[in-house]
């Protein structure tokens, strides 16, 4: 009895020997597998690991939007702000867009051109940047949702033209009574694919606005103007085209020519026949055109007075068989009151009347101002290469005035040429 007690004893310690072995090993395995599931899942390189870069609290460019920061400066303009005109009718903006080179091109050279457009009209900016090397300031008129679209279209040209865009300041004037009003970026402000500013981008009512209300453009071309940083100022329309290597002949002559506060030169300015689709390269070339009446004086069948004054007949007279140089053809002295040049001067002439409103006689408005009339006589500069701009227009060439206070349409094919020839008063 007692020996069969002592074997069921053993038996039982063998027993729970091995259950306790068996537990001990399934602890052991489970750590060992937890250990095996928690290991790093990059193997141990043999090769030098690149050098570990501390967090920082700083946005990674790579992988935050910058659109904002780069691409849309308009949309950073607090529209509360800027400045009322005179009248408190308009309010403008200087500066909301420029571009990152403006500055220096401007402290380099002598002339800026400064011109002012509307939103239906601003394409034609990027021919007169590509002909004009300077600085570019250039006055934006919107109403209503047009202000999308000229965010639009400097983000275009930021993205797709970053060399034109780098030598050009936005300016924005918009009305009292119609405001801009942001919204959604059309889909062509991102795609260096498509042309910019295609039409009937703008809303029904906006366009039915814009019919009825004049275009200030003597506002703008103070706005443009006085936003420039140079010596010189050169102010044009928006259809008006300088040729290429202007911008540099035009500084050689100035730095040359007598210092003179009270002097302008003036450009002459043809149209040239819609079947001319070459810019004419050399002034003996334009006065080919014109002698087979394929080129013709700014003007000349819708309003001669308005360039009568610059005297083309003489100015033609040489044939072309002159310096290459800008140099003084001849002295304008009959002075016309309706006598609207383009002309390069400098920032000390008296500013356009803001008073008049529309298109038609408002250039001379500053032309036929006392201080001017007073300063002196006219003289005719001239050199040899052409500057050509278009005006679209369904009729035939043309551009008609009107009076100070009408707004008038722009009729016909235009092509308007620039000799770097010049007329000074």
């Amino acid at each position: 009895m007692a020996k069969l007690r002592r074997d069921t004893i053993w038996r039982w310690r063998i027993q729970w020997s091995l259950v306790s072995l068996a537990a001990l090993a399934l602890i052991i395995y489970n750590a060992a597998a937890n250990l095996w599931l928690l290991r790093p899942t990059c193997s141990i390189q043999s090769t030098p690991q690149p050098a570990v870069v501390e967090a920082t609290c700083e946005p990674c460019l790579d992988t935050v939007p910058n659109i904002i920061i780069d691409d849309d400066p308009i949309s950073r303009v607090d529209l509360n702000l800027g400045r009322w005109d005179g009248s408190r009718s308009y309010k403008l903006f200087d500066y909301v867009a420029v571009g990152d080179l403006y500055v220096d091109v401007s402290a380099n050279r002598q002339v800026c051109l400064a011109t002012q457009s509307s939103i239906e009209r601003l394409h034609e900016l990027l021919q007169i940047a590509v002909h004009w090397s300077g600085p570019i300031s250039v006055a934006v008129f919107v109403a209503g949702d047009e202000l999308r679209l000229l965010r639009a279209f400097a983000m275009w040209l930021y993205r797709c033209q970053p060399e034109l865009y780098s030598r050009m300041a936005i300016h924005l004037t918009m009305p009292m009574v119609r405001p801009g009003i942001p919204g959604n970026l059309p889909v062509w402000a991102k795609n260096c694919n498509a042309d910019p500013l295609p039409v009937g981008e703008r809303r029904a009512d906006t366009v039915a606005w814009r019919s009825r209300h004049p275009y200030p453009q003597n506002h703008l071309r103070n706005l443009a103007r006085k936003n420039c940083h140079t010596p010189f100022t050169f102010l044009v329309d928006i259809d008006i085209v300088p040729s290429k290597g202007m911008a540099e002949e035009l500084d050689k002559f100035l730095v040359k020519a007598p210092k003179c506060q009270l002097c302008a030169y003036v450009v002459p300015t043809y149209e040239l026949d819609k079947r001319v689709s070459i810019f004419p390269p050399s002034k003996k070339e334009l006065l080919r055109l014109s002698k087979s009446k394929l080129a013709i004086p700014f003007h000349r069948k819708v309003f001669i007075y308005n360039q009568y004054a610059s005297n083309f007949t003489r100015w033609e007279a040489s044939g072309g068989n002159e310096s290459l140089e800008t140099h003084i053809s001849h002295n304008v002295t009959n002075f016309e009151l309706l006598y609207e040049p383009f002309y390069v001067a400098p920032d000390t002439v008296p500013p356009h009347d803001e008073r008049f409103l529309g298109y038609g006689f408002t250039r001379n408005t500053q032309n036929s101002h006392k201080e001017r009339i007073k300063s002196g006589p006219f003289g005719m500069l001239c050199q040899s290469v052409a500057n050509v701009a278009t005006a679209l227009g369904p009729n035939g060439p043309g551009r008609f005035g009107g009076s100070p206070t009408q707004t008038n349409s722009l009729l016909g094919v235009t092509l308007i040429v620039i000799l770097h020839c010049i007329v000074i008063f």
